[in-house]
């Protein structure tokens, strides 16, 4: 027998093994829901700040539309007229200059607040800011302290669940409501629309924005609130491009905190090698962002000194010294600066040079509206007639002025012209102008015929209020045919 005749035959049938598959992949969500956030409440010093800001801006912000400047509203924008009233002030769309002027000042202002204090507007005087903290304090008086509301939330739906829920929902959107009525009654009359509302009159407009703004009250205080300052407010974003190292922030002072861990008041925590830092939580527990701000500066944090509170407190129980969680800047932490020496770097070239340009453009402003005329003049050519031969062998040419009142009360003005010799003006009687009004005037300036070559010559046209005051001249293209 060969010793091929000794090979193993090939199994046609047999199965060669396959490697198994690997296990499918889990898809990977790009989306995080959000866990509810309970802030606790707190006391302290930076608590009262807190509230006394929201009572001063909604003191202003509800109480300016009742306040009567002569006989109308004191501030007032009345966009049918196109007219804007802050108090004494009568600006028309022609002003806009000064809106621009604020809209600068707003934004180096706000440059300037955050070089030297961060997020501060953030944290005291923001509109999301105040109204969270209005709905959140309603929350606490109807549902209770941070662990009932928890517990409510976490429970069946009940009896006494439903009327809390109900309870609170209702003030929320009657606060809601009357914001938006609030805000509406800066571009209507406040007292007009009051009146329009009890008789079910108001405009279809009024309807509109006072439930769109009041929508948005009771949605972003009441369900979103530390969503809008984490995902939907620009400024947490570009927030870093404007801080520094000398930039005063909430932080918390790792050489003092670590290594934090429980333990008893009377615990020697330097013979054990702990640090000031119990682990307690509250600090996380009384942000109304939900960070920790153990673990640094985060764009989360809008600098509203809830956790400074929350930690003095507990550092004065356990008779440590307060300021494990202060206002400090990272120079100020690195170097162990006192107050002193804070706040000698405030004044840094940054801060003198916003300051020094924002200043300038507020005294810029004040004096602009200060020496501001009262009068505004538009002459327009009237297009039909160029120039035609009037009575008494005089070339006439024909304009229409609009004489714009900025005051609150009726003026005189009477017209002049000067450019051409002989020049006289029609109307030459005062022209009467209503208080914060304006007028179409048609006027003529005519000359002698052939006292002028033809072409066009330049002509200023001048309106002055009767027995002197404001004056305005405006020039002018007087056309005499060849």
């Amino acid at each position: 027998m060969s010793a091929s005749s000794n090979a193993p035959t090939p199994n046609p049938r047999r199965v060669i093994p396959i490697a198994a598959e690997p296990p499918a992949e889990e898809p990977v969500s790009l989306y995080a829901a959000s866990k509810k956030i309970y802030p606790r409440a707190v006391q302290g010093m930076f608590a009262r700040w807190r509230w006394a800001m929201v009572f001063a801006t909604q003191l202003v912000f509800y109480g300016l539309p009742w306040l009567s400047w002569g006989e109308r509203q004191a501030v007032l924008f009345d966009l049918a007229s196109r007219r804007f009233y802050l108090f004494g002030l009568v600006l028309y769309p022609q002003d806009l200059i000064y809106l621009s002027g604020l809209l600068v000042i707003s934004a180096l202002s706000l440059f300037l607040f955050t070089a030297v204090a961060g997020r501060l507007w953030c944290g005291y005087a923001c509109p999301q800011t105040v109204y969270s903290e209005i709905f959140m304090w309603v929350e606490q008086k109807i549902e209770g302290s941070r662990t009932a509301r928890m517990r409510l939330d976490g429970e069946s739906l009940s009896m006494e669940k439903l009327v809390k829920k109900a309870y609170k929902h209702i003030v929320w959107i009657a606060i809601a409501m009357w914001t938006g009525f609030t805000f509406v009654g800066y571009f209507t009359p406040v007292r007009e629309l009051g009146l329009a509302f009890l008789q079910t009159q108001m405009g279809s407009w009024e309807v509109f924005w006072v439930f769109f703004y009041a929508f948005a009250t009771y949605g972003n205080a009441g369900f979103m609130r530390e969503q809008v300052c984490k995902y939907m407010c620009p400024y947490a974003r570009f927030q870093s491009a404007m801080f520094d190292r000398d930039t005063l922030i909430v932080t918390y002072d790792p050489g003092r905190g670590e290594p934090r861990a429980p333990r008893g008041r009377s615990v020697d925590y330097k013979a054990r090698g702990l640090g000031e830092c119990i682990d307690c939580d509250l600090c996380v527990q009384v942000c109304p962002t939900g960070i920790d701000i153990r673990k640094g500066l985060q764009y989360e944090c809008i600098g509203c000194g809830q956790c400074v509170d929350a930690c003095n407190t507990v550092m004065e129980k356990m008779n440590y010294p307060k300021g494990l969680i202060r206002y400090d800047t990272v120079n100020g932490m690195a170097g162990h600066w006192s107050r002193a020496q804070l706040w000698r770097r405030v004044l840094r070239p940054r801060v003198l040079i916003y300051a020094s340009v924002l200043m300038l453009l507020v005294v810029g402003m004040l004096v602009s509206l200060v020496a501001r005329t009262p009068l505004k003049v538009d002459v327009v050519r009237d297009r039909a007639s160029l120039a035609r031969i009037a009575e008494g062998g005089r070339l006439e040419n024909v304009y229409r002025l609009q004489i714009m009142n900025a005051t609150e009360r009726p003026q005189k003005y009477r017209l002049a012209a000067q450019g051409l010799e002989g020049i006289a003006v029609s109307p030459d009687t005062p022209v009467e102008v209503g208080p914060a009004e304006a007028r179409w005037v048609a006027v003529r300036l005519s000359i002698p015929y052939g006292s002028a070559a033809p072409g066009s010559h330049s002509v200023r046209i001048e309106v002055g209020e009767e027995g002197g005051g404001a004056h305005v001249a405006e020039k002018a293209a007087f056309l005499v045919p060849r």
